[in-house]
């Protein structure tokens, strides 16, 4: 009987013991990294954005003593197939915060997804001004870059290389009608002439006939507001059509290194792009591009470098604000300056905007790169008051209602 009591009261306790390392047994903290991940935009954003997203997570390790896991889906460029994705990921899988978007008309759908959910949205990977503009959200961010900051940085910088006149090709989806507005207004600034734009396709496969009307415009440049592998099928199909930098200047909104390396040094020699990252700026651009180049097999550009960025700040502001519920981490999102290897002291404005530098970069000639992803050399920098659209301008109505003092 004595026995048996002994074995009965070590039964209740080993009950009692895992019952409450059960109890204690936290879940994870989940974050959504939702893009294209087998479209025109996997190589510039796709799975190199999920590889940042899970070295941010392993650098963290864990946060409230939660375990960071990273969950990812493919949005196929489509709003309806991004939005119900994200409802998921919100209402039955956990998901805290969600990154990446790329692809404005997704972003925004998400979005809204988010925003009734109650829930963070850090978008890196789409561009459109509106998303910190009149499609601003009290909890939602926009991180990275937008066609303000390119079409500043793009439009005006063409004009001054020599070209007097411009013509605009811009893929047909949300994004074009704010690098439109925003580019023909700072080349126009700058003394430039508009002599006519067209919309085409997304994954588009033949643009001879895209080609010849720019051709006939008589334009001195062709402003490109495509991207991915469209981008590249574009300038080499430019390039058969006798199209060269000697004669009519072509300069991209929304280009990467990974597009340079998929057109090669000769066909892409002289472009100009707009960029808010390059893996060869310093020590610490070049110590992460190593790092993700063992894991994807390339270098990494602003979009996957943001990314990091993104997850790694929203889980600092997690750890500080002790809690992931959404106000409190907003507001310490808000406070924390971003520091990280691509952001000095970036600031998080009222609107949601990461207010960032921009770059001007231009792609060297056959003979001149050193290594194999040495391939751009840098023209001139934008300051983050430079590149952002001044909260004095800002349609983001939260804003306006403060009087828009914040980061002019």
């Amino acid at each position: 009987m004595r026995f048996a009591g002994k074995f009965l009261a070590g039964c209740a306790m080993a009950l009692l013991s895992g019952a409450a390392a059960i109890a204690e047994t936290k879940p994870p903290l989940k974050i959504g990294v939702l893009d294209d991940l087998s479209g025109p935009y996997e190589d510039v954003s796709g799975k190199g954005s999920v590889i940042a997203a899970q070295l941010a997570a392993e650098d963290m390790k864990e946060v409230l003593g939660r375990k960071v896991e990273i969950v990812f889906a493919d949005h196929t460029n489509k709003a309806d197939v991004g939005a119900p994705i994200a409802k998921r990921w919100f209402d039955v899988d956990g998901v805290e915060m969600i990154t990446g978007l790329g692809n404005s008309a997704v972003a925004l759908a998400v979005r809204n997804v988010a925003a009734n959910a109650g829930k963070i949205d850090i978008i890196t990977n789409a561009g459109s001004s509106d998303l910190s503009g009149k499609f601003c959200t009290p909890t939602s961010f926009h991180w990275v870059y937008d066609t303000y900051g390119l079409a500043k940085t793009i439009g005006a910088a063409t004009i001054r290389s020599g070209a007097k006149s411009f013509y605009m090709i811009l893929v047909d989806y949300g994004v074009a009608n704010a690098l439109q507005r925003d580019g023909t207004r700072f080349a126009t600034d700058a003394g430039g002439k508009p002599v006519g734009s067209i919309r085409v396709p997304l994954n588009n496969k033949d643009y001879s006939s895209f080609i010849l009307q720019a051709q006939g415009s008589g334009a001195d440049a062709i402003l490109l507001g495509i991207a991915g592998a469209d981008l590249v099928n574009f300038i080499k199909q430019a390039r058969e059509f006798g199209v060269s930098q000697d004669k009519t200047k072509m300069a991209s909104f929304l280009s990467y290194i990974n597009d340079v390396r998929g057109l090669g040094i000769d066909a892409a020699q002289g472009l100009l792009l707009s960029e808010a990252f390059y893996w060869d700026q310093d020590d610490k651009t070049r110590a992460f591009a190593r790092r993700f180049h063992e894991r994807a097999k390339k270098m990494p550009n602003s979009m996957q470098a943001g990314v990091y960025s993104a997850v790694s700040h929203y889980l600092k502001a997690v750890q500080a604000a002790g809690t992931t519920e959404t106000k409190a981490v907003v507001a310490k999102i808000r406070k924390l300056p971003v520091n990280d290897f691509m952001s000095d002291n970036v600031k998080v404005r009222e609107d949601g905007r990461a207010a960032r530098p921009m770059y001007l970069y231009q792609v060297k000639k056959p003979g001149e790169p050193k290594g194999e992803w040495d391939v751009m050399v840098p023209i001139q920098k934008l300051s983050a008051e430079e590149a952002t659209r001044p909260l004095s301008e800002s349609e983001c109505a939260f804003v306006q209602k403060t009087g828009g003092q914040q980061g002019k």
